[in-house]
């Protein structure tokens, strides 16, 4: 099992490299653990991971169409930078305390430190929404890019899509990022790099093609003011506000620059600088993009209704002619395929510092670590696995698989909001390296607004008629995990649950501060 060390380590002054790695090493034992994962990760590469999973060409995509059905236009373009606004300062706030606690476990660690009372049951509850979110955002993500890819083959190959066929895709894709992740971190680092620079130049060749090509674009008019309604509900604002789900989707997962912080080099400062250079630089890409798709629809009712089930792809062929359209789809497949190995990354990390905690069954066996390739391997198959399972109703009812992955978004947002709101809470905590200096508690209480603000909103039912189909399912998914933390909890967690872990910073025992 993965071990822990309160055991001062004497840093050797050999060189720059060195030197971070060393003060890296000391401050993860003050935390309570021992470096086990090999540190290859540099700051762009921390960045990396974050920009991938979050993955505007994903993401934008395979999203696009809650937008074209609840608001139309005004909920792409004015609604993605308005959900970005938020959304910094949300990662701002989680940065923040990622410079203090850059450890794998990341959020769920952060809850434990940061809280005055009840740490193990907060760091407990927390760590199980971040671990069921990350493991339904892997199987969203990778679903996604099954679609996509079938889209793709579709097109080109005639392929007939049916649900056993993007369920097989689906698999295909998933345990192909099992085993990328599984080769060792320089393999994931490299890959990490390959597709932020794809991402980034995928948006620019899409843009230049949707901006040049076509022989006629929408008007500004129609892009930022034109509203569509296809839910079914009356009430405009409302309508709207359902909209923004498309782009609220899209900005998850950036919590894994911290899910990589024992892998990643002066992580106090790089961590958190990933966690907010990835949104932002999101942010910006995102827009671009979504207006240059928006500009370029040359029929609206079609691409919201396309057979290929995908509206972006057929915004593409219509706009670029068949060949060149699927060439842009091609780009972003790829990017699709880059952002689930991403998510598997993050994910494998955050349960193998759960499993380290004593928190999963079979803790022993998922935190352990291939000693060869420096990757914690087990909880790699783990993610993997688990993630096939939650994808598995799909087969036979969409409305069972969106009702299983609802809480993706929620889930994933509740475990990120609330050590900030505990940091809120905490008087005596110290800001690290990385700070906010005057401007902590202005966006740290912004993103506690919004967060509890979202939570509300995607609850409430999309679409009316209410039936079996259209129910929203988020509340019971989100019940389900809070039930379940609550009796795990009492049956196993407080018996076993981060007992061992010393404070570090803290000057009480640890008896003091986990109970």
């Amino acid at each position: 099992m993965a071990t822990r060390t309160d055991e001062p380590i004497e840093p050797s002054r050999t060189s720059g490299q060195d030197t971070h790695h060393d003060d890296d090493a000391a401050l993860l034992a003050e935390l309570g653990y021992q470096q086990e994962l090999h540190r290859r990760f540099g700051a762009f590469s921390n960045f990396a991971v974050s920009f991938s999973i979050i993955s505007v060409l994903a993401g934008c995509i395979t999203s696009y169409l809650i937008a074209m059905n609840a608001g139309g236009p005004v909920a792409i373009s004015i609604g993605w930078p308005l959900v970005g606004f938020f959304v910094v300062c949300v990662a701002l706030a989680m940065a923040e305390i990622c410079s203090v606690y850059p450890t794998a476990g990341g959020l769920y660690f952060w809850a434990g430190r940061l809280a005055t009372k009840g740490k193990r049951q907060w760091a407990w509850t927390v760590g199980w929404f971040n671990f069921l979110g990350e493991v339904a955002v892997t199987t969203a993500v990778d679903m996604g890019a099954a679609i996509t890819w079938m889209a793709f083959m579709d097109l080109t190959f005639g392929v007939e899509v049916t649900a056993v066929r993007t369920f097989i895709c689906f698999v295909v894709i998933l345990l192909l990022h099992g085993l990328l992740n599984a080769f060792g971190v320089n393999l994931v680092q490299m890959l990490a790099s390959v597709s932020a620079w794809w991402h980034l130049a995928g948006v620019a060749i899409i843009v230049a093609v949707l901006a040049f090509v076509p022989d006629q674009h929408q008007s500004a008019s129609f892009v930022f003011t034109e509203f569509k309604n296809e839910t079914g509900w009356g009430s405009a604002p409302y309508v709207f506000l359902m909209g923004l789900l498309m782009a609220q989707y899209t900005f998850t997962g950036y919590d894994a620059s911290a899910h990589v912080a024992e892998e990643t080099r002066n992580a106090s400062v790089a961590a958190p600088k990933g966690i907010v250079n990835s949104v932002v630089v999101s942010l910006v890409a995102g827009w671009i993009l979504l207006l240059a798709v928006t500009f370029a629809v040359q029929d609206w009712e079609a691409a919201r209704t396309t057979e290929i089930g995908l509206p972006p792809a057929q915004i593409f062929i219509d706009a670029a002619g068949p060949a060149l359209g699927k060439g842009l789809l091609l780009i972003c497949a790829v990017a699709q395929f880059f952002c689930g190995m991403a998510c598997v990354t993050s994910s494998s990390r955050m349960s193998f510092a759960f499993s380290r905690d004593n928190a999963l069954p079979g803790s022993r066996l998922w935190a352990k670590v291939n000693p060869r390739t420096g990757t914690p391997t087990n909880s790699i198959w783990l993610v993997t696995i688990a993630s096939i399972v939650l994808a598995s109703p799909s087969l036979w009812s969409t409305t069972a698989y969106l009702a299983v992955t609802s809480i993706a978004v929620i889930g994933l947002y509740i475990a990120y909001v609330t050590p900030v709101l505990l940091r809120r809470l905490n008087p005596d905590f110290r800001q690290g390296r990385w700070n906010l200096g005057r401007w902590s508690a202005p966006i740290g209480w912004i993103a506690i607004i919004w967060v509890a603000f979202i939570c509300v909103l995607f609850m409430l039912p999309p679409a009316s008629p209410i039936t079996v189909d259209t129910f929203n399912y988020a509340p019971v998914a989100v019940g389900v995990v809070v039930l379940f933390a609550l009796v795990s909890w009492f049956v196993r967690g407080r018996k076993h649950f981060m007992r061992d872990v010393p404070e570090g910073h803290d000057t009480r025992p640890p008896a003091e501060i986990f109970q």
